[in-house]
């Protein structure tokens, strides 16, 4: 479900720009848009005691981002090894796609306006392949990002669109929107 967003943003509202500048967020190196972590928890778990698909590698127990998308940008089509909680702080209303085990897609919108079909937090568990976009007329949205056990570049698999669409094709046209090769 694609929410269309107000057309005139408010005189004195804050330019994605502004909101970078001020939180110090960095062009994320992997997926697009815009990041800084924001806690990184000072506790490990130990390799041994996580699923195989760590690797047996440690990782902390938490971590969080903030994370924002603009017009131009996209959060790129990927999966964890950890679930990531998505919370929506400011901004326009976000589409983002998940693909499931199995060929199931859902389009879940993130974004302020619950009344309208908008969520507020939204899970993605591990393993789900997931890409985000603005809604049609977004100027910008912060959202943040919560993984546990935290997050690590080497638990990060960027998606292949013509491997996505081969498994979602009903899915095909987003999936050619949210991937960043062909």
């Amino acid at each position: 479900m694609i929410t269309e967003t107000r057309a005139d943003p408010a005189p004195d509202a804050p330019t994605a720009e502004a909101v970078i500048r001020h939180l110090g967020l960095q062009p994320h190196p992997a997926e697009g848009g815009y990041f800084r972590e924001t806690y990184r928890a000072p506790e490990a778990v130990a390799g041994a005691a996580l699923p195989t698909r760590y690797a047996g590698m440690d990782r902390c127990v938490s971590t969080a981002i903030y994370y924002l998308l603009t017009p131009e940008t996209l959060s790129a089509m990927h999966r964890l090894a950890s679930d990531e909680v998505f919370h929506f702080y400011a901004g326009d209303p976000v589409q983002q796609l998940h693909l499931h085990p199995g060929g199931r897609a859902e389009t879940v919108t993130l974004g302020a306006d619950v009344f309208a079909g908008q969520r507020p937090l939204v899970v993605v568990p591990q393993g789900v392949w997931q890409g985000a976009r603005l809604c049609p007329g977004g100027r910008w949205a912060l959202l943040g990002c919560t993984v546990a056990p935290g997050f690590e570049f080497a638990d990060y698999e960027h998606g292949d669109r013509a491997g996505l669409v081969a498994g979602w094709p009903d899915a095909a046209d987003l999936i050619a929107a949210l991937t960043t090769t062909p």
